[in-house]
Parts: C-alpha cells; structure tokens; sequence
C-alpha cells in the first residue's frame, strides 16, 4: 500500500504546490495530488495550477495573512521554475474589471 508520503515521492510537484492545489480545490492532500498530477501532463495543467496558486496568494492578500502570500509566493516561484510551460500562456485576472461595451446606435 502506498502512503501519501510515497505518492509525493513520486510525484512531477512538490508538496508545497499540491498543498496549494488542496487548499483551492478544498481537496485532500491526496486527492490533490492526483489532480496536479494529471494536470501538469496536460497542455493547459501548468497554466491551471499557476492561476491556482495565484488565487490562493490573492486569497490570502484578502485575509491579510502575509506569511501565506510569501510562501505561496516563493511556491509559484519554484513551480515556474520548474514548469515554464505555466508561463506559455497568458492568464486573464479575475479581479480585473472589464468596460462595459458599448452598443453602436
């Protein structure tokens, strides 16, 4: 039988991103760690998990808990390290507010 430790060992991310990934998704470590697994083999994986990161730093901004958006910060720094495949693509921010358009007459 596998322990999560054993998982972990096997895993392309480090505890710290999965830990991440867990507290967006509101998964278990383990769970979390085989949707970050399968994410970062997909085209678009390393891209979803660094918007997860960055939502949980934005998160952690909102609560004022600046010990979470340094380590989450130096989190997203390894993982793109790591992964510059998660830089590939430009991400849309949520907290953006978009113009509202204008309908020609």
């Amino acid at each position: 039988m596998l322990t999560l430790k054993d998982c972990l060992a096997l895993a392309d991310l480090s505890e710290d991103e999965i830990l991440a990934i867990a507290e967006h998704e509101h998964l278990p470590e383990i769970a979390a760690l085989e949707l970050g697994q399968y994410l970062v083999h997909t085209p678009s994986g390393a891209p979803a998990i660094r918007r997860m990161i960055l939502d949980d730093i934005a998160a952690a901004e909102k609560r004022g808990d600046r010990i979470r958006v340094l380590t989450l910060k130096l989190v997203l720094k390894r993982f793109c390290e790591c992964h510059p495949e998660a830089l590939a693509v430009a991400l849309p921010d949520p907290s953006a507010a978009r113009a509202p358009r204008r309908v020609a007459p």
